[in-house]
C-alpha cells in the first residue's frame, strides 16, 4: 500500500521498461473516480478501485462510446450507450449488449505518475 494506493503489477511487464507510460498523477484520480487518457493512438481508462488502480481500452466493443464517460459502481464500468458493462480488473465482458471482452494493460506507480505499459 502506498499513500492509501494499492497497485497490481504483471511480472512480465515489470522487465521491461520500454513500454511504460506516464498517463496521469496520483492527485488526478481520487477514490471510485475514472480517467480518460490518450497514449498515441490508444484510448485509455483509468479506474481508482478501492485504492487500487486499473487501466483498459476506453471504446466499449459494443459501440462507439467512451468507457470513462459511463458509471463505475465498485470495480464494474458500465457503458454509457447502451449500458454494456464490464469488469475493470479483467476487462471480462458481463453479458448483453457486450460479447466482446476489453483489453487491460499493467499499471504501475513511479513516485506519483500512474504509468501504463502500453505493449
Amino acid at each position: 500500500m502506498f499513500g492509501g494506493f494499492r497497485f497490481v503489477y504483471s511480472i512480465a511487464a515489470m522487465t521491461s521498461n520500454e513500454n511504460w507510460v506516464t498517463v496521469a498523477q496520483l492527485s488526478e484520480l481520487g477514490e471510485g473516480e475514472i480517467k480518460g487518457v490518450e497514449v498515441g493512438d490508444k484510448q485509455i481508462a483509468l479506474y481508482n478501485v478501492g485504492g487500487e488502480i486499473h487501466a483498459t481500452d476506453n471504446i466499449c466493443t459494443h459501440a462507439f462510446a467512451l468507457l470513462s464517460d459511463g458509471w463505475l459502481d465498485g470495480d464494474v464500468i458500465e457503458c454509457p450507450l447502451h449500458a454494456g458493462r464490464f469488469e475493470v480488473r479483467t476487462g471480462k465482458a458481463l453479458g448483453p449488449p457486450v460479447e466482446q471482452d476489453i483489453k487491460v494493460f499493467p499499471v504501475r506507480v513511479s513516485g506519483s505518475d500512474i504509468q501504463v505499459n502500453i505493449g
